[in-house]
């Protein structure tokens, strides 16, 4: 890779000039005294990394680096401060999205190795993503045909893995979850109920109430999957999402009784877009519900079944997803 590009943002000429010398011999550096002409920079170029002063007169370095997380959230930021106050820093933090904070004075070599720190953690997170979408690819055919199986096995359900992938992804995203773990989410979504293959097709046909044994037998799929996929070793991650998708927040979910944040974010997603498609999807012995209902259905359950927060930005989401849903199908209809 060439150098990477950092930008550095501080109203005084002196203190931009201090950074500048420090970090241009191994870098690309661009600079600015305004932290709205920054803004603007970011517009136009890809920086690896943001160094930002605190304190500064049109915005203060919290607001920029927020601001600029809107712009390029894959970026580092960093903000230099004098700030002590522990909790000052920790709400800057979380609301900028920033790696570190270097405080005043600092000394050029351990800014230096912090600034080495964040972009080494950044090539980590393109690597990883790399390799997810590198993942994608490899599997794209066998991931096809699986999901086509799937349909093919119960047409009540068509389509049914491709709409619950495309709600945990809008999920998963409104969340800022990192790219990697996006991807990783939708993979899981497409084969998450993969192991329905080894399911007889008369307890899938079935239209009556299932017998206690007939539904421990649908509860097995999620053994199915774990032991189709497990060979899988580039799969890994992904398997630890399906493994856990029916999990309950309080506890009482199968197959391992796990609960609340010890079960994978991408599980409790995935769990609250299963619940949703199944229940606005028609089915012979189920009449389906309108997503209101099936929305209201899921609110009672928070806490019990399902991650609160999760469900909070599925709410958000849901009618944008909606309408999505519903012009890509007219388009579908239009095409035939």
């Amino acid at each position: 890779m060439d150098k990477y590009k950092i930008l550095i943002v501080d109203d005084e000429p002196d203190n931009l000039a201090l950074l500048y010398r420090t970090l241009r011999g191994k870098y690309e550096i661009a600079k600015s005294t305004s932290p709205l002409q920054a803004l603007e920079i970011l517009k136009q170029e890809h920086f690896h990394c943001i160094l930002s002063d605190h304190k500064m007169p049109e915005m203060d370095g919290v607001e920029f680096l927020k601001r600029s997380h809107d712009i390029a959230p894959d970026t580092m930021r960093l903000l230099v401060t004098a700030y002590t106050d522990a909790g000052i820093l920790i709400d800057a933090i979380n609301y900028a999205k920033i790696y570190r904070y270097i405080k005043k004075p600092y000394n050029p070599d351990e800014l230096l190795l912090i600034v080495e720190n964040a972009l080494e953690y950044w090539q980590l997170k393109y690597d990883n993503s790399a390799l997810v979408n590198d993942l994608k690819e490899l599997f794209a055919g066998t991931i096809t045909a699986i999901v086509e199986a799937l349909d093919a096995k119960d047409s009540y359900t068509l389509g049914r893995s491709r709409r619950v992938t495309f709600y945990a992804v809008k999920m998963a995203k409104a969340l800022h979850l990192s790219d990697t773990t996006v991807g990783k989410i939708e993979l899981a979504g497409l084969l998450h109920d993969i192991g329905m293959i080894g399911v007889s097709d008369d307890i899938l046909a079935k239209v009556e109430k299932l017998t206690q044994d007939e539904y421990d037998e649908i509860k097995k799929h999620v053994h199915h999957s774990v032991r189709i996929l497990d060979d899988i070793k580039q799969l890994a991650d992904v398997v630890e999402i399906i493994k856990y998708h029916h999990e309950f927040y309080d506890g009482t979910g199968y197959p391992y009784a796990m609960k609340g944040e010890d079960i994978p974010i991408g599980s409790r997603i995935i769990a609250v877009a299963d619940a949703f498609d199944s229940m606005v999807t028609p089915k012979v012995y189920r009449q389906q519900v309108v997503p209101s209902e099936a929305l209201a259905k899921i609110k009672a359950l928070v806490g019990i079944q399902f991650d609160p927060i999760v469900v909070e930005h599925f709410e958000q989401i849901l009618p944008s997803c909606l309408r999505e849903l519903k012009e890509m199908e007219r388009k579908m209809w239009s095409k035939n």
